[in-house]
Parts: structure tokens; C-alpha cells; sequence
């Protein structure tokens, strides 16, 4: 890996790298300041990137250099296009793509990506260089991904299918751009997703679950149907998180695949308030866990296994109760329609949950509310059937 240093007889910053076993030393006319490292910096990593890929041609960075000639790459000046022998096959490039990205990606991401990369791209693209792989040669492997058998549908989901061609498009478009040859991934469209129903819990059918829940997991899913917490923020609520004394849930941390990380979004940063179940909930808890970091964990003391729970507690509930089966996230669905019914501010609402705006609960809750509250539309018809005389055809106002 090469480095941007500084010169110290003059201050001048230069590139120190390695290329083909030989020590290559660069000088700029940039001072030593911080901008400039950065802009250097910038360079540097190109270069490296290309000498990883076999691409790098020295004069189209160092032009007047000494080095240039000594390595005779004159002759080789050309632009890379879609023809061009010179770029790297698609595994060569995801893999330096990947090194260079994965310092801005949350751990649980950049392990997705990953998956997909060697899971899914690099078994279709891995030997094909990348200014050979044709908008038509993405479009059949995308359709690939949805098999169809005897008229089933056996493949990914569309909204799955979008996921990893997103990685295609950001691997393309870096790509084209680095080695100046047409993006095949323009004007390629996402595939259009169902939206997927809520099925929130009417406050009889919480009700019903609540008595049936085995008692170590009862506050567990009190707190989670009057919250709205994400599994993620519920199963990785620490202690220290928890402010009994004003009462408040703080969401600072998540649990993914089993390890600690921050918030999906800068909202999922924010404090719930308990109601007074869900208060007395926690006081019920801390003599339970009290003394652990985790408010829920397991008889071990570590943080819950969510997919062993959603089988051994969840599912056989539902059964019990004789409910359709449902995805344990619907709990936080309840909590919304259950908020909206209750006449809470949707802006409340909102900060709850941990949306920017309220635009989410008019388009996916508010359908709810009525089959909870049964008055939506009350209160205008009282308006009119005490203040409008029909009869005398005027308001009585």
C-alpha cells in the first residue's frame, strides 16, 4: 500500500508506493496541510486500487516522470472502452471495490454484501471482464434469479432481487467511470415490489396474548406491543438505556445477528416514553435482570436468539390463541394503531417510532383505525345532527 509523506526540507508532499518491485517516490508542489493529504490521499488509493487490478499506467499519473519511461508504458496511453483488453475481470474489481467501501458500511451490511458478491455475482460475472458484461447479459442473470417451474414461482422475491442488483449497479457504475467504458446497468429499472400488508393486533386480541404468554416472556411482549421497539432495539436493550426515573426508553444501540451496532437511521437515535404498563413492565423486569447488562436475555444471561425465540414463544402463542400466524414484527405495527386509535399526535407518533414524518402513518396505519376505535366520523355526524334543521334548511349557528 502506498502512503502520501511529507518532504522535510521543503515540506512538499510526494506519493511513496511500490510498483512492479520497485520503490517509486513522487513529489507534488503541495505544501503539508491537511486538504492537501486528503486530495493526495485520494490519488493514492486510485493507484494502489490499479496496480492491484493490473490497470495502472504510470505516465497517466506521473507524465514527465523518469519512472514513466523506465517502464515503457508510453505505447499504452490508450482509453479504456468497452473493447479494452486491459480491464480486470468482475471478481478482480468486486474484490477491490469491496476493500475500498466497506470502511463506510455497518458490519451487518457489509457482510450482506459480501454474500452476494460471492454468492450470487461472481459465480455469473467472476470471469468476464467487466467492460465485457452487456446490459443484456445482467438483464438474463436478473431473470435468473426468479426461476419459474411449471408456472411457480421458485426463485428470490422481487424485493431480494432489487437488493442485489443494487450491488451490480454500484459495482458498474464505479467501474465504467474508472475505466472509461459505457455503464451497461443504465436505464435499468427496479422490479416493482408488492407491498406487503400490516396485520396489527386489535387491543382484545393483545389481550389474549398477554394471558396466554408463558410468564418469564409476558413484559417481554407487553413492552413490545406498547412500544413499537424493533426487535433489534428490544433484544438488545441494555440497562443502562432504560431511565426508570423519568421514565423514558432510550434507543442508542441494536442487536444484529447476534452482535452490538448503532441505529439503522439517525431517527432509530430517540426516547420512548413508558405508559404506566409498560413502566410497571420494567420494574417487574428489573428484579429479574436486574443485575445482568441485557434487560431480556436467556437463562445463560447472554441476549435473545429472536429466531429461536419467534419458535419456541411466538408461533405456538399465536396457535394457542387460535390467531393467524403472524411475523413478530406486527407487534410494532400494533403499537402505531393503537397509538393512532388513542388520539395521540401523529408528530408524537412519529418520534416514537422513529420516522422522519408522518407520512408513513397516513399511508400505512391510519386504514387501521377505525375497526379499532369504531367513532371515526362521529364526531362530524353529532356536528350535524344537533346543528342542522333539516327541516328549516339552515345551520344553527
Amino acid at each position: 500500500m502506498g502512503s502520501v509523506r511529507v518532504r522535510k526540507s521543503n515540506e512538499q508532499l510526494f506519493f511513496d508506493f511500490r510498483y512492479k518491485g520497485t520503490r517509486c517516490r513522487e513529489y507534488s508542489e503541495f505544501k503539508d496541510t491537511a486538504s492537501n493529504r486528503r486530495k493526495m490521499q485520494k490519488v493514492m488509493d486510485r493507484i494502489d486500487a490499479e496496480i492491484k487490478l493490473g490497470t495502472f499506467v504510470y505516465s497517466h499519473y506521473f507524465s514527465d516522470s523518469l519512472n514513466a519511461k523506465k517502464f515503457d508504458e508510453h505505447s499504452n496511453q490508450k482509453r479504456y472502452d468497452q473493447y479494452s483488453d486491459q480491464t480486470p475481470l468482475f471478481e478482480d474489481f468486486s474484490k477491490v471495490w469491496f476493500e475500498e467501501n466497506e470502511i463506510r458500511w455497518k458490519r451487518s451490511y457489509k457482510e450482506n454484501v459480501e454474500q452476494i458478491i460471492k454468492g450470487y455475482l461472481n459465480k455469473t460475472f467472476g470471469n468476464t471482464k467487466v467492460s465485457y458484461i452487456t446490459k443484456a447479459k445482467i438483464l438474463q442473470f436478473r431473470a435468473s434469479l426468479a426461476k419459474v417451474k411449471n408456472g411457480k414461482k421458485i426463485g428470490l422475491s422481487a424485493d431480494r432481487i432489487n437488493h442485489i442488483m443494487t450491488i451490480i449497479r454500484m459495482i458498474f457504475t464505479d467501474a465504467a467511470d474508472r475505466f472509461d467504458f459505457n455503464n451497461p446497468y443504465q436505464n435499468i429499472k427496479a422490479l416493482k415490489v408488492n407491498k406487503t400488508d400490516v396485520e396489527p393486533f386489535s387491543l382484545e386480541e393483545v389481550q389474549l396474548l398477554l394471558k396466554y404468554c408463558p410468564a418469564d416472556f409476558r413484559d417481554y411482549y407487553l413492552i413490545r406491543f406498547f412500544t413499537g421497539m424493533r426487535t433489534g432495539e428490544i433484544d438488545g436493550l441494555k440497562w443502562k438505556y432504560v431511565d426508570l426515573k423519568n421514565r423514558l426508553i432510550l434507543i442508542r444501540e441494536t442487536i444484529v445477528n447476534g452482535r452490538e451496532e448503532t441505529g439503522k437511521t439517525i431517527e432509530s437515535f430517540r426516547d420512548i416514553q413508558m405508559s404506566t404498563p409498560v413502566f410497571e413492565a420494567f420494574l417487574r423486569q428489573k428484579e429479574r435482570t436486574g443485575l445482568s447488562l441485557w434487560v431480556f436475555t436467556n437463562r445463560e444471561g447472554k441476549t435473545l436468539n429472536h429466531r429461536n425465540v419467534t419458535k419456541r414463544i411466538w408461533y405456538p402463542l399465536l396457535k394457542r390463541c387460535n390467531l393467524n400466524k403472524r411475523r413478530p414484527y406486527q407487534t410494532r405495527h400494533t403499537a402505531a394503531t393503537l397509538w393512532l386509535a388513542a388520539g395521540e399526535s401523529p408528530e408524537w407518533i412519529a418520534r416514537q417510532m422513529g420516522h422522519t414524518t408522518t407520512k408513513m402513518l397516513f399511508q400505512v396505519y391510519s386504514r387501521y383505525v377505525p375497526n379499532l376505535t369504531r367513532q371515526d366520523g362521529s364526531a362530524f355526524e353529532t356536528l350535524l345532527s344537533s346543528r342542522l334543521d333539516l327541516n328549516d334548511n339552515r345551520l344553527d349557528i
